[in-house]
């Protein structure tokens, strides 16, 4: 009598999820929290984040539970710095200047810049064909982060940890009350859109109906038709992508069909 052996799928899927650990432990970014100094700003001292806060007394207060607080540089000497100097710079002259914005001090909010210093892998993703326009129409990354927050995912001023909420400010119309929801917008934007940027018209994660079959896709008992919603699809799947081909055009919600029909 043959033994039961491992079916395939979960052997294919014990061996992604090695790779993917192993990936992480290869990781530097993953072990530690030290990250690439600020650009030098000449003549000026690191003094500390306790210094910061004579002036910047709320976000001091804030950021020292938010993730960016962890970040270490360390300086030639050997010195460990942490917290605002990580990113702003050493912040003795912006001091002694009596603060201010742009002086003598690096200022993220004003160009992203800074922030690629720890994150190539997005300022990539701003290089592919369809990106959001972020340096063409002057925003940076703080308009869709909070640097200075517990949660970075969330706008500035933003406190209910929703999926959406950053992509909300600027898409309302797709973010509005459905009467038939998309469900998929309980899972956030991201589930389909590569936020930063894709290969992919309309920043999306796939271009054709594989996209929807991520989620939708059931195969019949014979194993040759694919089933959405109780109805075979193939010959559906054939006029090409789901929100395109005439069918379910309301993709992320609907107020008169539940099918996502407009």
């Amino acid at each position: 009598m043959k033994k039961p052996g491992i079916p395939s799928s979960r052997v294919s899927g014990l061996i992604f999820a090695g790779v993917v650990f192993l990936l992480l432990l290869a990781c530097p970014a993953m072990k530690q929290s030290a990250v690439h100094p600020p650009a030098t700003i000449p003549g000026a001292e690191y003094v500390g984040m306790e210094s910061c806060a004579g002036c910047h007394e709320k976000t001091v207060k804030d950021f020292k539970y938010a993730r960016h607080a962890k970040l270490t540089v360390t300086l030639p000497d050997g010195k460990d710095v942490v917290g605002c100097e990580s990113c702003h710079g050493a912040g003795s002259l912006h001091m002694a200047a009596g603060g201010g914005k742009g002086v003598s001090i690096i200022n993220p909010g004003e160009s992203p810049a800074a922030c690629y210093q720890c994150h190539p892998e997005i300022q990539g993703f701003f290089s592919l064909q369809y990106h959001h326009p972020m340096e063409e129409q002057g925003f940076t990354c703080n308009d869709c982060h909070n640097p200075h927050g517990e949660n970075i995912m969330l706008p500035k001023g933003t406190l209910i940890g929703q999926h959406n909420a950053p992509c909300d400010e600027c898409h309302r119309d797709q973010s509005r009350p459905f009467v038939f929801e998309h469900e998929a917008l309980r899972e956030g934007c991201t589930i389909c859109h590569s936020h930063h940027g894709s290969i992919n018209d309309k920043l999306l994660v796939a271009s054709d109906a594989n996209l929807c079959l991520r989620c939708h896709a059931q195969v019949n008992a014979t194993g040759d038709e694919i089933v959405v919603g109780g109805r075979g699809h193939n010959g559906f799947l054939e006029r090409g992508p789901c929100w395109s081909a005439g069918c379910h055009t309301a993709v992320h919600g609907s107020n008169i069909n539940a099918h996502l029909r407009d």
